[in-house]
């Protein structure tokens, strides 16, 4: 009986995919050919590796030890194959991306498309997702992560600034008014976006004088979707708080207008993750620098 490579990162897919569905959209592959596949790997090995039911499947004791310990063979053929080719002056391998949906559209997808054209010896996945908290760790190499970091054992390098400010259409203020203070803000339609698993409907201020004090608000309107909410507010359904990056062109061109701007909310810079035994890949590396260069300045913040 033997393993080969291909075999490896095979059934290192199907573990991270959780179904043979989701893997067979990973792999591009119809699920019968999954299916089958998996089954031939079962016989050859002589164990059965997944236990499967209608939607999902679970790993076997024996699925664990080839899933863990594959994937850090892989790892290392990775790992070797890049060596060799830095002795070229190049950079190659596979290298995946994850990031928020709607930052990952306006911002990451043409930089993960520009770094392939310019290294194209490196393959990359962009995943963009309003759920990232709950993509496991091993699916990813770089995570662009906007706001509280909630794992204090990742490692957050910097990206670029980004505030989160309160804003309303014109049209809105014209006729609720504006708050003059966040203690106002209960007489007002407030809307939230739900993501990342955050406590969106608790919104804190730092006053002039340095106070710092959390409002719970509740909202007339909530949505895991950024786009919809800003479509929300700049139609004058209510007043919401939203990330700089996403409502900069808004306010410059008057669609919207910037409330309590004396009263700081918590910055939600943004910053990459580094899977930690990827940490040291050229590939990697060279990434967050392209990275870093497309965001600085922070285009939101350009004239």
């Amino acid at each position: 009986m033997t393993l080969s490579s291909s075999d490896l990162e095979f059934f290192a897919i199907v573990a991270r995919a959780g179904s043979l569905a989701a893997a067979a959209r990973t792999l591009d592959v119809t699920l019968s050919a999954v299916s089958q596949r998996l089954k031939q790997l079962e016989l050859r090995l002589g164990v059965r590796l997944v236990t499967r039911s209608a939607r999902r499947l679970t790993l076997t004791d024996e699925g664990q030890l080839l899933a863990h310990r594959g994937q850090a063979l892989v790892d290392e053929l990775d790992a070797l194959a890049e060596s060799i080719s830095a002795r070229r002056g190049v950079v190659s391998g596979h290298l995946r991306v994850i990031a928020p949906l709607g930052f990952g559209r306006a911002h990451v997808g043409e930089a993960v498309a520009s770094f392939a054209e310019s290294h194209p010896e490196i393959s990359l996945d962009l995943h963009v997702s309003d759920r990232l908290g709950r993509v496991p760790e091993e699916a990813w190499d770089v995570a662009v992560h906007i706001g509280v970091l909630h794992d204090s054992a990742m490692v957050a390098q910097p990206l670029a600034p980004n505030d989160r400010f309160v804003c309303a259409s014109p049209s809105y203020v014209e006729r609720f008014g504006a708050p003059s203070t966040p203690a106002d803000l209960p007489n007002f339609s407030c809307m939230a976006l739900r993501e990342n698993d955050e406590d969106v409907t608790m919104w804190r201020f730092t006053s002039p004088d340095g106070a710092v004090a959390g409002l719970r608000i509740e909202p007339l309107l909530a949505t895991n979707d950024g786009d919809i909410l800003r479509d929300w507010a700049i139609a004058g359904r209510g007043i919401m708080v939203r990330s700089e990056w996403s409502v900069a062109d808004d306010l410059r061109a008057g669609r919207l207008v910037r409330l309590l701007a004396e009263y700081a909310l918590p910055s939600a810079d943004v910053v990459a993750l580094v899977a930690p035994r990827r940490g040291r890949s050229a590939r990697t590396a060279r990434f967050l620098e392209h990275l870093r260069e497309r965001l600085t300045p922070a285009p939101w913040r350009r004239p």
